[in-house]
């Protein structure tokens, strides 16, 4: 149905631009959201089983990482009082976003779903899970990196550059 593809493509855009454009913790992870529960659609499509079990593993590496971010910044709240995404101060919530990020990208060592649902999508839907879904965390990391820790960033980068 070509509406109800406008329908998911037009939530993906608007779950990036959501993201992108929020100063607020609350914001971002709704547009993260928005974001996951957009792209589920088109990568169950095909309506294989292979295409359905890359929906499933998408959606749950995609929900612990977004409740991973809602855990960071809800503890950094509860010490700081602030839901301001740039000040990120608490390092175990430094640490918890750093995770919830790394999922979110398929970074080292949390990428073994990322191959497997690439796999499942067809190759349009691949490109956008490839480029566009990773807008809204790569934004989200550029806000915080003056609180995370600069080690485990290169780390990591270096780990999935070398993988």
């Amino acid at each position: 149905n070509p509406h109800a593809k406008l329908i998911s493509i037009m939530s993906l855009l608007l779950g990036t631009t959501i993201t992108i454009s929020s100063n607020h913790w609350m914001m971002a992870w709704t547009g993260l959201e928005i974001n996951t529960l957009a792209i589920l659609p088109l990568i169950s499509k095909p309506h294989h089983p292979r295409a359905i079990e890359a929906a499933v593993k998408y959606f749950l590496v995609q929900a612990a990482a977004s409740a991973l971010v809602l855990f960071s910044s809800m503890s950094n709240a509860w010490v700081t009082g602030q839901w301001d995404i740039t000040q990120l101060s608490h390092p175990m919530s430094c640490l918890l976003l750093t995770v919830a990020i790394a999922m979110k990208l398929g970074l080292v060592p949390f990428h073994f779903w990322y191959p497997e649902v690439l796999q499942g999508s067809s190759l349009t839907t691949a490109l956008l899970l490839s480029t566009v879904m990773k807008f809204p965390p790569i934004t989200i990391l550029f806000l915080t990196s003056h609180s995370l820790n600069p080690t485990l960033l290169t780390s990591l980068a270096i780990a999935s550059t070398t993988l």
